[in-house]
């Protein structure tokens, strides 16, 4: 099994880094979850926050409902034309987690380990 450096976790899924001899791969991240994997460069995972967003609010439907975001099913765009992900609003909200938490992280380490240090 290879290496991973993890960024970022929650219950439904997973972000990392692959690692290549002891060499973390940051040009990429694995982003795992639902049986899927994305394997993103950090511009196609700020598209894929930007997707999520937008989903967010197009299907904000469900405040006043009985079901309360267990039913409804609708197709998430990725930074992949051809894919689409059908996924309810509980999932969408772990996937938006899971995504800006990774940014977050990310961001944060090129802080830190850039222009943040003396």
């Amino acid at each position: 099994m290879r290496e991973i450096e993890q960024i970022y976790h929650n219950n439904f899924g997973i972000a990392f880094y692959w690692k290549d001899r002891n060499t973390t791969i940051s040009d990429k991240v694995q982003l795992v979850f639902k049986e899927t994997g994305f394997y993103f460069t950090v511009a196609e995972l700020n598209l894929f926050c930007d997707l999520i967003e937008d989903s967010m609010i197009e299907n904000a439907c469900c405040e006043a409902c009985e079901m309360k975001y267990s039913c409804h099913k609708f197709l998430l765009k990725t930074p992949c034309n051809s894919i689409d992900l059908a996924v309810n609003m509980t999932e969408l909200k772990s996937i938006k987690d899971l995504v800006e938490g990774s940014l977050f992280k990310i961001e944060l380490d090129e802080y830190i380990y850039g222009v943040g240090m003396n």
